[in-house]
């Protein structure tokens, strides 16, 4: 493969180490590609010791923010950094109220944090099935079905995002 190719989504490749992958997701200098065995591996853009097993023609490239981003949490993967997912600001020390529609029956409050750390229970929670879904045995249309499934539950909780500090933090779901 030349330099000056770009390879796109859903291009498949054999590693010598990690063996056969498809490209998930692009960035300005590398790919994010899953593997069958070792699950999703970030992969240099430069990187030329793979066999392109079907090149799919890429049709954009990442800027220059997600490139960073994605080298952030390369970094945090590797360095083994844990952040505190934060509650953002204006909710510290708030109350979620609940109040029935029908009359007579009493609200529900609870701290506004405890939602929150409940939320971002099941943000983790999802993360850790796409490891394992990664990882597992599975064929590779079925991994690709069962995250799209997973990225519609992201957009699902989208709603829960004004509640996160950091927009690094946010649910995303799929891009239209």
């Amino acid at each position: 493969m030349s330099d000056t190719t770009t390879l796109g989504v859903g291009s498949r490749v054999r590693h010598p180490a990690f063996g056969d992958g498809v490209i998930i997701k692009l960035y300005k200098a590398a790919y994010d590609v899953t593997f069958m065995i070792h699950g999703i591996k970030s992969v240099g853009r430069d990187y030329d010791k793979w066999e392109v097993l079907e090149a799919i023609e890429a049709e954009e490239v990442a800027s220059f923010n997600e490139a960073e981003k994605a080298l952030v949490r390369i970094l945090r993967t590797y360095n083994g950094i844990q952040e505190t997912t934060q509650l953002g600001d204006r909710w510290v020390d708030g109350q979620l109220i609940l109040k029935p529609g029908e009359d007579g029956l009493a609200t529900k409050e609870m701290p506004i944090d405890t939602f929150f750390h409940k939320i971002v229970m099941v943000r983790d929670r999802l993360r850790v099935m796409e490891q394992r879904i990664n990882s597992s045995s599975m064929t590779d249309e079925e991994k690709v079905n069962l995250q799209q499934y997973i990225t519609r539950i992201y957009g699902s909780l989208t709603s829960f995002n004004v509640l996160f500090r950091r927009k690094e933090d946010h649910f995303s779901g799929q891009k239209s």
